[in-house]
């Protein structure tokens, strides 16, 4: 009846190794169902290849309409307004009379001024006479001259102190809300009115700097804003900015909008869409484009071989279904666009089908079994 102890260990032991080998192989058998296939063994794909396409980008931005002129209407002194000229929001033409000023003063110190300037030329040309019949010095007749001239500055002063308190308008347009009554004492800086010149208006926007090779003065807009319905107004680039903001690296743009029935009003936020300028891109399927991290790579079939390499691009603007391309490729590469989850560098590949380019294609689109049949045949 006695057993030995080691005698059961051992079964235990032969046990427990029979049971590793069942899982290490079961786990073998599962990695090689799920491996990739050899190195030797093609691997089917589907390629595109890289073609050039003319692209209009369309830029979206939010925009701040301006006058096409416009000012602050305030005194250049302190006086009593005597008489107002307008109505809130009346339109005026350039040099019509907005508001008056006391004046009396000034007009009589005008009168003052033409007086003497008068006597003083009357004085210069008595002198003049006899300096001819040589009956008067050169001196006394330098004298005159510089009388004659200090009288007509003074005038001269004199009549712009009193122009100064005429305010015309310096264009034509539209004032806005009267601030001052009659009989208020305005000083330099206070606000009487504004006026607008809205025959035309300015939309000022930005435009991220990315997208400054496309632009240029001419180019068409449309604009909309909610206050108006979403009325379309269409226009044009006027000017773009010299420099680009440091902080949000976009430039601003300049356009014109044509406002001949004065719905467009300073200050209204505007829907801006631009048509930037054509040009001629290198394209490739979205498919095709393999992210890692912040770089992006595409998988390129050197035909001669049948081989697949991996190589790094830069892109620029991603449309429906298709990227831009700004370096790394070349036209007519060809590029692997389905399969590659099981493609690795260096790998033979097998070609079961090409796509055409999203230029080329015909028709709501061309099914994958579609290319493969017309490969096979």
């Amino acid at each position: 009846m006695n057993q030995h102890p080691h005698v059961s260990l051992r079964g235990s032991q032969c046990l427990l190794n029979s049971l590793r080998v069942l899982i290490f192989g079961s786990f073998a058998f599962v990695a090689s169902a799920y491996a990739q296939p050899p190195a030797d063994r093609p691997v089917e794909v589907i390629v595109q290849a890289a073609s050039i396409k003319s692209l209009t980008t369309t830029i979206e931005a939010l925009g701040t309409l301006r006058a096409n002129e416009a000012i602050t209407l305030t005194p250049n002194d302190t006086k009593k307004v005597t008489r107002i000229n307008f109505e809130d929001g009346q339109r005026v033409e350039k040099g019509q009379v907005l508001v008056e000023m006391t004046s009396r003063e000034e007009s009589a110190l005008l009168e003052e001024a033409r007086f003497n300037a008068d006597e003083a030329k009357k004085q210069l040309d008595r002198v003049q006479e006899l300096a001819k019949r040589g009956a008067a010095s050169q001196s006394l007749l330098d004298q005159r001259v510089r009388e004659f001239e200090s009288a007509r500055a003074r005038y001269n002063a004199t009549e712009s102190r009193l122009k100064d308190l005429v305010l015309l308008a310096p264009f034509s347009g539209v004032v806005g809300l009267r601030e001052v009554s009659v009989g208020a004492l305005v000083s330099p800086g206070d606000q009487i009115t504004t006026l607008n010149d809205d025959s035309k208006m300015k939309l000022d926007f930005t435009v991220p700097g990315v997208y400054l090779r496309s632009l240029s003065p001419g180019l068409p807009i449309i604009a909309k804003s909610r206050d108006l319905g979403n009325k379309v107004f269409e226009g044009e680039v006027f000017s773009i900015d010299n420099q680009i903001d440091e902080v949000t690296r976009s430039i601003k743009v300049r356009a014109l909008l044509d406002n001949k029935n004065h719905e467009l009003k300073q200050g209204m936020l505007m829907l801006v869409d631009l048509k930037a300028a054509s040009r001629d891109a290198l394209i490739i399927s979205e498919s095709a484009l393999v992210p890692l991290g912040s770089n992006n790579f595409v998988f390129v079939l050197d035909e001669t071989g049948g081989i697949v390499e991996r190589r790094q691009i830069t892109i620029g603007e991603r449309l429906a279904g298709s990227v831009e391309v700004l370096s790394g490729l070349n036209a007519g590469d060809k590029l692997v666009t389905h399969g590659l989850q099981k493609v690795r560098p260096g790998q033979k590949v097998k070609v079961l089908a090409e796509e055409k380019p999203d230029a080329e294609q015909t028709g709501e689109g061309t099914h994958l079994s579609d290319l493969i049949k017309q490969k096979n045949n």
